[in-house]
């Protein structure tokens, strides 16, 4: 992935059209990298979680222009690549499995971003059940040492339904439930980076489980 950082690196520097146009042949030569790494680590993860499914790498990955519409951010492309890996595909209501390229700034990510309200609701009702199944997953010391605390935004008080004193109150604040970690550049240059990230990935499938499970059943009922 050498040449797509340093093709990021170059856009972060001249970020408008006229640049983008005369060096169009570098991105899409980025985009073809990327594209294997996608197509790798698709392929890897239906070894361990098979619900996944065969996806087309182009399919998973964002595209590099931003919306600039309504913000006061008016570049025209994004400083970063990335792509998002769910069952159902990029745009499903699963929780997935995220790949973020960025100079200095690469990571990965696993879970479900901002749910819509049912989606969100399903996840709780999850967890006042059984907070202790996922306890054990985020708790357990190789989970936290590859992947740190949960992470999300969180309601300040307690979510609609439920008490101050609830079990898992401290769970069900959240309105995201994310993991993730960090690469370094020179991570990512390597030439086993797509293994890396399958690794992690792995690490993350019980706690993608547990969510997707608790989607599951609420749209079941």
């Amino acid at each position: 992935m050498k040449g797509t950082l340093a093709f990021l690196a170059e856009l972060e520097k001249n970020n408008h059209r006229d640049w983008f146009e005369a060096n169009r042949k570098t991105y899409e030569s980025s985009k073809k990298e990327l594209a294997v790494l996608v197509q790798q680590v698709i392929q890897g993860i239906n070894t361990f979680d098979p619900e996944l499914g065969d996806q087309a790498p182009s399919k998973c990955m964002f595209r590099i222009n931003r919306d600039i519409r309504f913000s006061n951010n008016k570049n025209p492309y994004k400083n970063n690549m990335g792509a998002y890996m769910a069952k159902g595909g990029k745009k499903s209501v699963y929780g997935g499995y995220y790949l973020h390229i960025q100079p200095k700034a690469s990571f990965l990510a696993a879970g479900v971003w901002m749910p819509e309200a049912p989606i969100l609701k399903s996840i709780r009702q999850e967890l006042h059940y059984n907070h202790a199944a996922f306890r054990k997953i985020i708790e357990s010391k190789s989970f936290q040492s590859n992947f740190g605390e949960l992470g999300g935004e969180q309601v300040k008080t307690s979510p609609k339904g439920y008490d101050a004193d609830h079990p898992a109150i401290d769970l069900l604040r959240y309105k995201s439930f994310v993991v993730t970690h960090n690469f370094a550049d020179k991570e990512v240059c390597s030439a086993n980076f797509g293994e890396h990230v399958l690794g992690y990935f792995k690490q993350a499938a019980p706690f993608l489980h547990y969510i997707n499970n608790a989607i599951d059943l609420g749209l079941e009922s």
